[in-house]
């Protein structure tokens, strides 16, 4: 007998018959959500790239203290140049995207953009919280950028989680920690050794 129901030589309906495996993994997916629209990603991008632009631009008209003699890895202006520099590259890769996905479409009715409005706002506490709770106040700046970041990637991480269907497992909580203990003395590191920066 087969386990698939076959249709009724009779009244061409099909026979009751038990679910198709495939069919019940189908009806348990989540509905896909729709086009997302490359408008977004296209002018935030931009928006970065001129952001990047002028900071570029602010720490080059920066004076380079050549009569105090300052070592040339810790002149005012290089760090801001540099982070100017990496967000024009990665606004243009944003914008990039934007124009892949199509800057004219616009998101269906079950679209992202809500969804990544929470997202934005997730970030602004994530670092506001860092700058104004974690760093200055008692804390090595090591151990502040570690419990920034293994507490950011989680949170960050919730709208892919519930869209796949998972809970917060012990890997989910120990890699972050593990990057963010690795990044956080990594940078602590390069600014005071390399940069000469003391950091808070």
């Amino acid at each position: 007998m087969s386990v698939l129901s076959e249709p009724s030589p009779a009244s061409g309906s099909p026979l009751p018959g038990p679910t198709p495996p495939s069919a019940a993994v189908a009806r348990s997916r989540p509905a896909p959500s729709g086009p997302v629209s490359g408008r977004s990603d296209f002018f935030g991008g931009m928006a970065w790239i001129g952001l990047g632009i002028v900071i570029l631009l602010a720490s080059i008209a920066m004076d380079r203290l050549e009569a105090q003699g300052v070592h040339p890895y810790t002149v005012p202006g290089l760090m801001p140049g540099i982070l100017g520099i990496a967000m024009i590259f990665l606004g243009l890769l944003l914008a990039l995207r934007g124009l892949r996905r199509g800057v004219g479409r616009h998101p269906s009715a079950g679209g992202t953009a809500p969804e990544g409005r929470r997202q934005i706002l997730r970030a602004l506490v994530l670092c506001i919280g860092f700058a104004a709770g974690l760093v200055g106040h008692g804390l090595p700046f090591w151990l502040a950028a570690t419990v920034f970041i293994a507490v950011a990637i989680p949170v960050l991480q919730t709208p892919a989680r519930r869209s796949a269907g998972r809970r917060l497992t012990l890997r989910d909580v120990a890699l972050p920690v593990l990057i963010g203990a690795g990044a956080g003395g990594l940078i602590s590191v390069v600014f005071q050794t390399v940069f000469l920066v003391r950091l808070p």
